[in-house]
């Protein structure tokens, strides 16, 4: 993903963080999703088993799906290097989107733009190249 500014970048200032080492889980597929986050410094890889889907870097978030869902998390967060992620909970978030319609929308943007990464994906490793992705 591009790294332009944001409403969701901005909270990367966020004195509430948490701290972790490179190698470290964030949280583990099927764990209950309680937070979405925001890498403040470093990067984040997103796992599914064991194949690498993304690495989220500064400014960006992860675990969003499974907070707007109210779903266990559908992939592991781990590490890539040593970061901090500030934790949004659910009440934070829907401040955040009340209060700053940009909020949501960036959000939706970041989402719509991994779902269109995902089938880009799955549309060549089934062979029907890009003409069959969903734009």
């Amino acid at each position: 993903m591009s790294q332009h500014r944001t409403s969701i970048y901005f909270l990367k200032y966020d004195d509430n963080f948490k701290s972790y080492k490179a190698g470290e889980v964030i949280f583990r597929e099927n764990d209950p999703g309680m937070f979405l986050y925001v890498v403040k410094t470093g990067k984040v890889e997103l796992r599914r088993e064991s194949v690498l889907l993304e690495i989220v870097e500064t400014g960006q978030i992860f675990g969003e799906m499974a907070l707007i869902e109210h779903n266990t998390r559908s992939a592991t967060a781990l590490a890539n290097t040593d970061c901090q992620v500030v934790p949004v909970d659910e009440e934070k978030f829907m401040y955040m989107v009340g209060k700053t319609p940009y909020f949501a929308l960036d959000v939706m943007r970041m989402m719509a733009k991994r779902l269109r990464h995902a089938t880009e994906e799955i549309s060549q490793h089934s062979g029907t190249g890009s003409e069959g992705a969903v734009k």
